[in-house]
């Protein structure tokens, strides 16, 4: 028996489960390519702003963050903490906070969908578990001694289900899994630096050097003598 004999045995509950994988598949490769792109170690950009918030103030620290293009998670808190640095450390904390909040959501986005395939997809396969075991009970009703072949396609169908069902929730477990793991990991990122940036506006740092006043006529002739 082939792969297309096996998905006529099934019936048409394993063609639900087939787009239910294929969701699963695309779903899990868009986001392990978007989780990709915002992985990038933000670790040396953080140090980098740390030292020039503390050699030239938080307002140069963003220039620097801004000319780097880096538009990680961690980047963007620490981009939004620097710009309300002026406005004192709970306005700069708040900012984090909130930037923090929606950097979560572009992080997990599509995890609980995964979940969802991973839950709904083993009660399809055991719906047709059941459908299956009907139709082969149908079959007694029919004729009073079945043959093994007429017995075999409810079988078939209830098995096949069942097979198919698991192994597009254990897909679905594995790639939430993995996911989720490498969300966590930029999160933490991005939470140390939610962490770190008050310490850093809080320590003394040079205020923008100012022009120097023209001197007054005055002095410029008293200067002159």
């Amino acid at each position: 028996m082939n792969v297309l004999d096996l998905i006529r045995a099934a019936g048409p509950l394993l063609w639900v489960l087939l787009a239910l994988s294929l969701y699963v598949v695309y779903l899990s490769a868009l986001r392990a390519q978007a989780l990709a792109r915002l992985s990038a170690d933000p670790r040396t950009l953080t140090e980098r702003a740390r030292a020039v918030t503390a050699e030239s103030g938080p307002h140069a620290a963003l220039a620097e963050v801004d000319r780097s293009g880096n538009h990680t998670p961690a980047a963007n808190v620490l981009r939004a903490g620097l710009s309300r640095a002026d406005r004192g450390p709970d306005a700069a904390a708040s900012a984090m906070t909130s930037t923090l909040l929606a950097e979560e959501g572009r992080l997990y986005a599509g995890l609980s969908a995964l979940g969802t395939a991973a839950q709904v997809a083993p009660l399809l396969g055991l719906l047709g578990t059941v459908i299956g075991m009907v139709r082969s009970f149908l079959v007694f009703g029919q004729t009073a001694s079945p043959t093994p072949a007429q017995l075999a396609q409810g079988i078939s169908e209830a098995l096949i289900n069942t097979a198919g069902g698991l192994i597009v929730a254990i897909l679905a477990y594995v790639a939430r899994g993995a996911l989720r793991a490498r969300a966590d990991r930029i999160a933490l990122h991005a939470e140390q630096v939610r962490e770190d940036l008050p310490t850093w506006l809080a320590a003394p740092h040079p205020e923008p050097a100012r022009a120097a006043a023209p001197l007054r006529p005055a002095v410029l002739e008293g200067a002159a003598r």
